[in-house]
């Protein structure tokens, strides 16, 4: 090997996940390592480290370190330093100044509030990880950083964001979410660089106001008194909202008290809207839990479930940093003071109860890493849960009041803003922004107000910019942009411009865009469709006949036919609004031939999956020829429905599909603390529907068909323990990489929602496939370097009740033996209706649309 300054060049000792307490004398001694593994041991010191001078990269990360190690300031020619997911809480001065040559410096998951001044020193450091750390400011040293190209500073406590950090042209990645930023706001940083870089640019050349800005979501179950509460708080006074005015979906306004705006978010209680909760829920928010205290019953856990826990955990696992304030209503119903105090009492102490019990239940978790024989390897995960358990939700004292009385609704109301003017509950309540942001929004908001944008309240986005500069100074378009972004994310206006469809729509009025969402997900939806009109029937050539059809499948399967959701826009927008032109009609209900607004927002936020009914063979399709590109003829669009997954009633076809589990199934458990979030598996069923084009569902099963094999995803709800399950059958022994592909490719898509769940805490296991037996195989932290294929390294592993089992039926392995009978390797792919293709293959599948009803059966024979 090539020498180089007396030492070989490259040389690398890799000592991961080896268990080490101290680093082998054998390690000291060779002066010639340029790259030390040490990631993934029990290391509390690095005693001896500085005898190696030639280092150039060192990895320390998934340690045990509390300490700085003082003695790698010695090792001069260090230029990638991992030191992340220890647990270090200061760095003193002096070392960074030694370390000249750094270029990567991991310093995240650990506990520091500070970084030193001497980071400056650090004149060709590239990269700097942060994130999930104490930092209360970043200091001006990170500026003095000339070659800094990615700061990651998210999860941590920062309140403002040096301006002259980001005159560094060379910074092309930043981070900095999750922090309650309040110079620039969090808004505004999720814009990224560019939105960041003119924040700055613009206030160094106008005036800063200073907003004080509250979202406030009202949850709660059914008829717990939501609408009524946020009414009477928004008029000041007693409003009665009669049963048959209660929201549909959720309502919105706007709400100004002393020096705080308040944006009221009115949440439909029912089942059926949860499904889009989501999409609205965001941090840093006050959330009112409303209670009936009339018929909550005092003892009965599925009554403190149904009015309480579900809702907590729910914003737990959401927005886990939030501000809960649970309010008792209907207290005029109740029979007497003492029952109103003894259902306060008990709700108290259940919700205390039920935040213990999710804090044992993580530190058991922890508990449980920490005596495994290497807990090295499941590092990760005790990160994650230290992450999940430093989470703060703060659920205020209980306050019971009677609706229809004036001194109680301003009792309330002194006391939301007493909540929010707290410093130690809304530490960044207060936001810095530059004048035109403001100004921006009243433009928008006097464009509504004298009817200069259509009462729908959607605009394009040029037409919005054009009126805006009729009424101001001219503002460039990026800038509208980055405005528009900010009030998207606060709730003021809404802007998709992640789906390509609308990149150029403004929705203005979001109450509007809710008017369009409930028009479909909405608890009545069979009634609505009994309801759609003859002559409304007639504009679609459809027939009452037609309308039988849409209830039957609809309440059958779960399918809509978008026929049926054109005519219900259509008659939404019929009743709310005067009769709007065609165009408009065409351009959110959609045609026969292309979907509407509604139906791209709908798909987008994974509520339905598009799907194909039964038709007889189209007589008008073209002749198919191999050496030219065949066509599908408009009359065979396939997204002619939309299968709702939430609205399904059983799992009777899934069952009956996919037959007994079998003992010898590949089988994945994936267990989520504190417990499955309302529609996250449904969410799945869509992601997974859209990979593998057969496919069943049911309301908790469903199963698909990729490379002949048949796979089971099934949502299971045990009184303790809620986990999702994957289920495929026991592959040949040349197919346990197809299979594992696929099983991966669904995980891959569950870890990828998970991420909208930052209060979610995941493990994976397989079971023990010895009959009876309940011991599970626990799945290791896969490395950044490494494939899930490199996971396990043993080809046999052991149970705690002593049974044996090969690797590959428990883990993403391939087996050693993965030949053909000639010995010769081959790549093998198989079809969607399981036909092989040997040698090496390159194949693309595009939109396939066939009828799936015999392939179960080809492959069970």
């Amino acid at each position: 090997m090539a020498r180089q300054n007396g030492f070989q060049k490259n040389k690398k000792l890799d000592y991961s996940k080896k268990k080490l307490k101290t680093i082998p004398s054998e390690v000291l001694e060779d002066t010639d390592i340029s790259i030390l593994d040490l990631d993934r041991n029990r290391l509390k010191d690095t005693l001896g480290i500085s005898t190696l001078t030639n280092l150039r990269e060192l990895i320390l990360s998934r340690n045990e370190l509390l300490d700085f190690p003082l003695e790698i300031k010695q090792l001069f020619h260090l230029e990638k330093l991992y030191l992340n997911q220890n647990k270090i809480q200061n760095i003193p001065e002096g070392i960074f100044s030694q370390l000249q040559k750094l270029e990567l410096l991991k310093l995240s998951t650990n506990r520091l509030s500070k970084l030193p001044s001497d980071i400056s020193c650090c004149k060709n450091l590239q990269h700097l990880g942060l994130s999930h750390n104490y930092l209360k400011e970043l200091n001006e040293a990170v500026a003095d950083l000339p070659k800094l190209k990615e700061l990651f500073v998210d999860n941590n406590r920062l309140s403002e964001l040096p301006a002259r950090l980001f005159e560094n042209k060379n910074l092309t990645t930043f981070r900095a979410a999750a922090n309650r930023l309040r110079e620039p706001p969090d808004e505004v940083c999720a814009g990224g660089l560019k939105q960041i870089r003119r924040y700055f640019s613009q206030l160094s050349s106008s005036q800063a106001d200073y907003i004080h800005r509250v979202k406030t979501m009202f949850l709660g179950s059914s008829m717990a008194g939501k609408s009524t509460l946020c009414r009477s708080l928004q008029e000041g006074k007693v409003v009665t909202v009669s049963v048959a005015d209660r929201t549909v979906g959720i309502e919105i306004s706007e709400v100004q008290k002393e020096d705080f705006s308040f944006l009221f978010w009115d949440f439909a209680g029912q089942e059926e809207y949860y499904l889009t909760h989501h999409v609205f829920i965001t941090p840093q928010a006050l959330v009112i839990l409303v209670i009936n205290l009339k018929s909550y019953s005092i003892g009965d856990p599925q009554s403190f479930k149904e009015e309480v826990s579900f809702w907590i955990n729910n914003v737990l696992m959401r927005v886990p940093d939030s501000v809960v304030l649970p309010v008792g209503t209907h207290i005029d119903k109740c029979e007497n003071s003492e029952e109103i105090k003894e259902k306060k009492a008990d709700i108290e102490i259940n919700i205390k109860k039920m935040l213990d019990e999710r804090e044992a239940r993580l530190e058991q978790r922890r508990k449980n890493i920490r005596e495994k024989m290497e807990p090295a390897l499941f590092s990760d995960q005790t990160c994650r849960l230290d992450q999940v358990t430093g989470y703060n939700l703060k659920v205020l004292d209980f306050i019971a009041i009677d609706g229809t009385n004036q001194a109680d609704i301003e009792y309330l109301q002194a006391q939301i803003l007493e909540c929010v003017q707290n410093k130690d509950l809304f530490p960044n309540i207060e936001k810095k922004l530059p004048r035109v942001y403001q100004t921006v929004e009243s433009s928008i908001r006097d464009l509504l107000k004298d009817h200069k944008v259509p009462d729908h309240g959607i605009v394009s986005l040029n037409a919005l910019l054009s009126d805006i500069n009729c009424k101001l100074t001219k503002i460039d378009k990026d800038d509208l942009k980055d405005i528009l972004r900010y009030l998207h994310r606060i709730g003021i206006i809404m802007w998709y411009e992640d789906i390509p469809a609308l990149i150029d729509t403004v929705f203005v009025k979001p109450s509007f865009l809710i008017a369009l969402f409930k028009t479909i997900v909405r608890h009545d939806l069979e009634n609505q469709l009994k309801k759609i009109p003859k002559d409304l029937l007639m504009s679609e050539n459809a027939l009452v006949k037609h309308r039988r059809k849409w209830v039957e499948d609809f309440h059958r399967n779960a399918t809509l036919h978008n026929t049926a959701m054109r005519l219900l826009v259509k008659m939404s927008l019929l009743k709310e609004n005067s009769p709007e032109d065609e165009d408009f009609m065409e351009e959110i209900a959609g045609t026969k031939q292309e979907g509407g607004k509604l139906l791209r927002l709908l798909k987008h936020f994974e509520i339905c999956l598009a799907t194909k009914l039964s038709n007889p063979l189209n007589p008008d399709a073209m002749e198919f020829s191999p050496d030219s590109l065949w066509k599908m003829p408009q009359s065979a669009i396939p997204n002619d429905a939309c299968m709702f997954p939430s609205y399904l009633k059983n799992n009777d076809l899934v069952s009956q599909k996919w037959g007994e589990d079998k003992v010898d199934d590949i089988n994945i458990h994936i267990y989520l603390l504190p417990e499955i979030p309302q529609g996250l598996f449904h969410r799945l069923i869509i992601k997974v529907c859209s990979l593998y084009a057969p496919h069943w569902v049911g309301r908790e099963k469903c199963l698909v068909i990729s490379n002949a094999k048949c796979l089971l995803l099934k949502e299971n709800h045990e009184e303790d323990d809620q986990f999702i399950e994957i289920r495929c059958r026991r592959p040949q022994k040349r197919e346990f990489q197809t299979t594992w592909d696929m099983i991966l490719a669904i995980m891959c898509k569950m870890a990828k929602l998970e991420e909208q769940w930052p209060g979610l805490c995941r493990t994976v296991c397989s079971p023990c496939t010895v009959n009876g037996c309940s011991a599970d195989f626990d799945w290791p932290d896969k490395n950044e370097s490494e494939s899930f294929y490199d996971m396990v390294k043993q080809d046999m592993v052991t149970c705690d009740n002593g049974h044996t089992q090969r690797t590959e039926f428990l883990f993403p392995k391939v087996p050693v033996v993965s030949l053909l009978e000639d010995g010769n390797p081959q790549s093998i792919i198989y079809n969607m209706a399981g036909n092989i293709a040997m040698g090496p293959t390159n194949m693309t599948v595009g939109n396939q649309i066939f009828d799936s009803s015999d392939i179960l059966e080809d492959i069970k024979k």
